[in-house]
C-alpha cells in the first residue's frame, strides 16, 4: 500500500486511477491490516481481487509466447500461493486457465504450461492428497511453512532468537536451516500424500532453505524433492550441496 504521508505518490496514483486523493486515501485506510502476514495475501488476494491474477497470468503467458517466437522452449509453471483449502486452488486454477485460453485465442498460438501450488500452510500439508488431485506440481514455500508451523513471525524473530539459541532451546535458526523434526515431517507427509495420487509429481522447494547445505541434503535424501530454488547468490552452494547429497545417497 502507498504511504499516506507520501502526498506525491498518492496524488499521482489517484490521477492514474481516475479518482480523487480523498477517495484513494480512504481505500488505503480501509485496506490496512493488523497482521498482514496472515491477512489479504496469496490466493486470498487473487480470489477477492481477480483482476490482479488476470493481469499476472496474461503477462506470464504472453511472455512465454514471445519467448517461443524468439526460439526459447518456454514452458511456464504457474504457482498458486498460500493455499489452505482445495477450493481455493480450484478457484484460482480455473481463472488462470481461462485467462491463458483467452490469450491463446488472441495470439492464435499456444504453449505448454502447468498450474501448481505452493505448500506454505500446515493445513495444505494435511490435505495434500486432495490438492494433488487438482494441482500439477507442488513447491514448498519453506519460509512461510516454517513461520506458520512454529508460530514465529520471521520479521520479528530477532527479538528472541538469540536468547533461544543461547539457552539451547533452538540449535539453529529455523529460517536458515530447515527444522527436520517438525517442518520436515510436514514436508515428508506432503510428498507421500501427493505422490500417492500422482507418483511422478514434480515437488520442489522455494525459499532460502534451498541454498542451505544441510537443508538441501534433507530435501534430496530424506524428503525426495525434485528440485530446489533459492536466491541467485545461493545457487552455487545449492548446486554443490545437491551434488554432494546425490553422491552420499548413491554411496
Amino acid at each position: 500500500l502507498p504511504s499516506l504521508e507520501d502526498e506525491g505518490i498518492i496524488s499521482s496514483l489517484a490521477e492514474l486511477l481516475d479518482t480523487t486523493v480523498e477517495n484513494l486515501k480512504e481505500q488505503v485506510k480501509g485496506s490496512e491490516e493488523v497482521n498482514p502476514m496472515l491477512g489479504l495475501r496469496g490466493c486470498r488476494l487473487g480470489i477477492t481481487r481477480p483482476s490482479i491474477i488476470e493481469m499476472q497470468v496474461r503477462a506470464v503467458i504472453e511472455a512465454a509466447l514471445n519467448a517461443i517466437d524468439a526460439g526459447v522452449d518456454a514452458k511456464p509453471d504457474i504457482m498458486v500461493p498460500l493455499v489452505g483449502k482445495v477450493e481455493e486452488f480450484r478457484n484460482q486454477a480455473a481463472l488462470i486457465r481461462s485467462v491463458a485460453q483467452t490469450v491463446f485465442s488472441e495470439r492464435g498460438k499456444t504453449c505448454d504450461f502447468k498450474v501448481g501450488t505452493m505448500i506454505e500452510i500446515p493445513r495444505a500439508a494435511l490435505i495434500a492428497h486432495e490438492i494433488a488431485e487438482e494441482a500439477e506440481f507442488f513447491s514448498f514455500g519453506s519460509n512461510d511453512l516454517t513461520q506458520l508451523t512454529f508460530g514465529y513471525s520471521r520479521d520479528d524473530v530477532g527479538t528472541f532468537l538469540p536468547s533461544y539459541m543461547n539457552k539451547g532451546i533452538l540449535m539453529d535458526d529455523p529460517f536458515v536451516t530447515i527444522d527436520t523434526e517438525g517442518v520436515g515431517q510436514l514436508i515428508k507427509m506432503t510428498v507421500e500424500k501427493g505422490r500417492a495420487v500422482k507418483p511422478d509429481m514434480k515437488i520442489g522447494v522455494c525459499g532460502e532453505h534451498g541454498g542451505d547445505p544441510r537443508s538441501v541434503h534433507f530435501f534430496a535424501n530424506e524428503a525426495g524433492l525434485s528440485y530446489v530454488s533459492c536466491s541467485p547468490f545461493r545457487v552455487p552452494i545449492a548446486r554443490l550441496s545437491a551434488a554432494q547429497a546425490q553422491v552420499q545417497k548413491e554411496s
